[in-house]
């Protein structure tokens, strides 16, 4: 609960100041206005008393006179705050806010003395804040301890950001929206608590309904992902993340590598966390409102009561569009809305009340349509006519919403002519939006939240898979003084996966290989093989349809002395001679260790989709099967697998089992930092697939494997 940061009894201010404008004034003063009930220090070398308080020489002064100091707000030059911090310790301070800056974004000094920062709290049981922050406030204990210039109203919403000048634009929208939190937290350069600390206070905070944050990075990805998935299934968590573009990203060699990035690994934890992700600082206020203001709806069924047929279609238009449905209206319901409406009204959904509608016809048709069972949330539409009530319609919504008790949500669409309702309505907390798609798209947030709640947490299968064999492969290659496996050992750990592979060998001379040619049958493939070239097509390393004994011979001479031609240092151990498969599809299977993340798996079609179209899709490893599944079908061309025009269903199954033995290696094995399953065959339902090459990348280090 960090219950001495959010709640303390006591708080002293080093570094208060008598002048205005200082942040050591500020800070005393918003502690001062905000009518924090305990005992307020201002501690000050040279100043007797500020603001009409006594001010202490230290800390050790205020503790000499018998007082307690629970929180420490600290505000002064970054080159003393590690010995006030320490002084804090000593004192029995058990929580404390860094708002001092000039720490890691001046440089590695900086993170050095906030390493030490987290040193000393962690040594000392300390809750620490920052450094360079805006500070905290939580509305409901009167606290104040930042040097924003606003107070947030009290209400049920948590708000965390690692932005501060952030903090300050979101506290100032808040204020015009009348939209209260319980907790407001600016997290500066988290050295010592970060977001999932939070997340852990914020879990069981009856006082936090909602879990609003604004994300730069985080510090513990797999955790991160863990303590959101469990929050998520009681009480809603919708951020934004700023910063997710491939800029700056290492190099990487594998498919995977090039089309994932810090924005898929965002995209898939985000996800699989059950967290709503907002794209603007506007659109998280518009879902946050609704979440704050309105029940969960029931269901996806959505009617919406109009005085203008085409914001009517646009709302209907915008359900559709965001996979909700349009309530199928009971025959009751259409009777009496018959009798309640004009002859030339439609009473089908949408309901158009016509454009001369006053507040009455409203009325009538909310109080009708909101006790039909068929409808789970109602959207009310009104456009400024020269007879429209705005205000009076804004009562009739906030009449039928409190008999109903359902979801309900309008889009009053206009400026000066409609401002009445408009301020009416939020007043009483029910969310108006400037257009029926905004209104419809937190709708299905809140339908997207109830359905992740209803879903059972995750089940991670685990294979009978030859962990022995992976090590050997990984050791023999290490030994080698290597890091790239090709395909001749990385079929190895294919076999080991229990992954079907095509009849294949490793041949060194030109005979061999025409022997084993003949013995499997032809056509076949034959490849390059050296450790030193992973992409073997690059260097027309590849010939596909061989069909005869001299053939093979041919081939073995002309890819060799390519290579040898356009690779002269390479290491050539001779060819790998193989059956040629003819499946129905091809996918491509990846993964590429995310920073903060770890293992982000790629799936996505081969050839032009993958290439061109960029038709793929990401989960963090480990996932469920559940997980898996969702990865085939999320993929735009995926009625090709399914069958599509006549098409047979193709081996879903053996995709989902592939995808999940992966996920399994590269959680095991956190070695492996690039993988690359490419093509893996896909046959007709119930032929399974076929790993046709792979290649893996390990790290520089060997490190410890996750399963014995």
């Amino acid at each position: 609960m960090l219950k001495s940061l959010f709640f303390p009894k006591s708080v002293a201010v080093i570094g208060a100041s008598q002048q205005p404008k200082k942040l050591g004034f500020e800070i005393l003063a918003n502690l001062v206005k905000s009518g924090f009930k305990g005992n307020i220090f201002p501690v000050n070398p040279t100043a007797e008393n500020i603001l009409g308080l006594k001010a202490y020489p230290s800390l050790n002064h205020i503790i000499t006179e018998g007082l307690e100091v629970e929180l420490a707000v600290i505000a002064i030059p970054a080159k003393a705050v590690l010995d006030c911090l320490e002084q804090c310790a000593l004192c029995g301070v058990r929580a404390a806010v860094i708002i001092s800056a000039g720490f890691r974004e001046t440089g590695h000094a900086g993170l050095l003395a906030e390493m030490e920062i987290a040193k000393l709290a962690d040594q000392h049981g300390m809750s620490v804040v920052g450094p360079n922050c805006l500070g905290i406030m939580v509305p409901g204990s009167c606290l104040n301890a930042s040097f924003a210039a606003d107070m947030p109203i009290d209400g049920h919403v948590a708000f965390m950001s690692q932005s501060g000048a952030l903090c300050t634009s979101v506290l100032d929208m808040s204020l015009e929206l009348g939209l209260g939190f319980s907790r407001f937290v600016s997290l500066g350069n988290k050295a010592h608590l970060n977001e999932l600390d939070f997340l852990n206070a914020w879990e069981s905070d009856d006082d936090s309904k909602v879990i609003m944050a604004y994300l730069e990075g985080i510090a513990n990805g797999t955790k991160f992902i863990e303590k959101a998935r469990k929050i998520t299934k009681t009480k809603p968590i919708i951020a934004i993340k700023s910063g997710s573009t491939n800029a700056g990203s290492r190099a990487v060699s594998s498919h995977t590598g090039t089309l994932a990035g810090s924005e898929q690994a965002y995209e898939a934890a985000f996800k699989q966390a059950g967290i709503i992700r907002a794209n603007s600082i506007r659109h998280i206020f518009d879902l946050i409102i609704a979440f704050a203001w309105q029940p969960i709806p029931a269901g996806n069924r959505v009617a919406v009561i109009t005085n203008a047929g085409g914001p009517g279609i646009m709302a209907t238009d915008a359900i559709e569009r965001f996979g909700l449905r349009v309530a199928g209206l009971s025959d009751e319901t259409l009777q009496k809305l018959r009798k309640a409406l004009p002859p030339a009204a439609s009473v089908l959904n949408p309901v158009d009340v016509l454009g001369d509608a006053l507040a009455d016809r409203y009325e009538a048709a909310l109080g009708i349509v909101a006790k039909d069972p068929n409808v789970d949330a109602i959207l009310t539409i009104l456009t400024p006519q020269i007879m429209t009530e705005p205000e009076k319609t804004a009562e009739a919504v906030l009449k039928a919403s409190r008999d109903s008790g359902k979801t309900m949500i309008a889009s009053f669409i206009g400026g000066q002519r409609v401002k009445a309702g408009h301020d009416l309505l939020m007043a009483n907390h029910l969310p108006n939006y400037q257009s029926p798609e905004l209104a419809i798209s937190a709708l299905q947030a809140m339908h997207y939240h109830s359905v992740w709640r209803s879903e059972p947490l995750p089940v991670f299968e685990l294979f009978a898979i030859d962990r022995d064999k992976i090590r050997q492969v990984f050791s023999r290659v290490r030994q080698d003084k290597r890091l790239e496996i090709g395909e001749s050992e990385a079929r190895e750990v294919l076999q080991a996966l229990d992954i079907p592979i095509p009849l294949s060998k490793l041949c060194k001379d030109p005979e061999e290989a025409a022997d084993f040619a003949e013995s499997i049958g032809f056509p076949v493939v034959m490849k390059i093989a050296s450790p030193d070239i992973l992409h073997k097509t690059d260097i027309g390393g590849v010939r596909l349809g061989i069909s005869g004994r001299q053939e093979v011979r041919d081939t073995f001479d002309l890819i060799t002395l390519r290579t040898q031609r356009f690779m002269p240092e390479a290491d050539i151990w001779g060819c790998m001679v193989q059956k040629q498969v003819q499946g129905n599809a091809e996918v491509i299977l990846g993964m590429n260790r995310d920073p903060q993340f770890g293992p982000l798996v790629m799936l996505g079609l081969g050839g032009i989709f993958v290439e061109v179209l960029k038709d793929v899709s990401f989960r963090i490893a480990p996932f469920s099967r559940a997980e898996a599944e969702a990865m085939v079908s999320e993929l735009r061309s995926s009625a090709i697998l399914y069958g599509v025009r006549g098409r047979k269903k193709l081996a879903i199954n053996g995709i989902v089992e592939t995808i999940l033995k992966i996920s399994q290696l590269v959680t095991e094995f956190p070695e492996i930092v690039e993988l690359d399953i490419n093509p893996l065959t896909v046959f007709e339902d119930g032929k399974g697939v076929m790993g046709i090459d792979m290649r893996l990348v390990l790290s520089s280090q060997n490190q410890e494997f996750k399963h014995d």
